[in-house]
């Protein structure tokens, strides 16, 4: 057990928590407004297709990241467009840029001069290698996001759940909702390197469904989604040390074991208070 937390002392290790942390605080958060307003879909298609972003920066020598952002947003924004204005159904619009996304990205991965990059890390995530200059990138966007929703928190909730009663109220809904879709696309991606493209809307679901089996308010949610996903976080990069398994891979593991483990001990106990009454 002693050789279980000697890690700790190392830089590497600690650069990895605290990136697990944050990247569950911003999850909890964005990932709350995906889980309410039902758009878990969407977050698929930014995920997927900004892996065409990741492709191009290769190709024209950027920070791949910057591609993927660019992709992301672009993504995003189409995808809100479309929804809101109705002239494709909106899954086939989610399907066309996922997989034109990762098309591109292979074909500019294939273009690219020289030596071919790795895109392993893109695809299952490296958490242990996530620098300091990234840890304070992923904090930034963390403080950011909780004065967004301090300061926008009820145009925020009623255009997710009831946009009609929002404009009724006058909230500019299109705005929040493309603002929104640009937190979300930029999330996603600053996620990335902590679980990869694979694995990352695991991160921004699987705590929230946790959340909800406790909490269906909103404002609650986000505090144990935060939680539960810095619980699962912590345990998979722990468990990937100490099984010699894939970090991202053991993340995603944990976070559904610590769904299930607890979902099966409330329908237990639903079941045992049945029985007495």
């Amino acid at each position: 057990m002693s050789d279980a937390f000697s890690i700790f002392q190392y830089q590497f290790f600690q650069h990895a928590l605290a990136a697990a942390i944050l990247t569950s605080v911003i999850a909890a958060m964005v990932g709350t407004y995906i889980v309410s307003r039902k758009i878990v879909f969407i977050g698929g298609g930014i995920t997927h297709a900004s892996f065409g972003g990741i492709g191009l920066a290769f190709y024209m020598g950027l920070n791949p990241f910057l591609g993927a952002a660019v992709f992301g947003v672009i993504t995003a924004l189409a995808i809100e467009w479309i929804s809101q204005n109705g002239r494709v159904r909106e899954d086939s619009a989610i399907a066309i840029l996922w997989s034109l996304g990762m098309a591109l990205g292979i074909i500019f991965v294939f273009m690219t001069p020289g030596y071919t990059p790795n895109l392993m890390s893109f695809l299952f995530g490296s958490i242990l290698t996530v620098g300091r200059a990234e840890i304070y990138v992923l904090l930034v966007f963390a403080m950011l996001l909780m004065l967004l929703f301090a300061l926008f928190y009820r145009p925020i909730l009623f255009t997710a759940f009831d946009p009609e009663f929002a404009r009724t109220k006058g909230i500019p809904v299109s705005r929040y909702r493309y603002m929104m879709s640009v937190v979300m696309a930029l999330a996603i991606v600053l996620s990335i390197r902590t679980v990869g493209i694979i694995l990352v809307l695991s991160m921004f679901t699987i705590p929230q469904i946790t959340a909800m089996l406790f909490t269906r308010n909103f404002y609650r949610i986000m505090p144990l989604a935060a939680m539960w996903g810095i619980i699962g976080s912590v345990a998979g990069i722990m468990g990937a040390y100490l099984l010699d398994i894939p970090t991202s891979a053991a993340i995603i593991f944990f976070l559904t074991l610590q769904f299930l483990v607890i979902k099966i001990i409330m329908i237990i106990r639903n079941a045992l208070i049945r029985n007495k009454g």
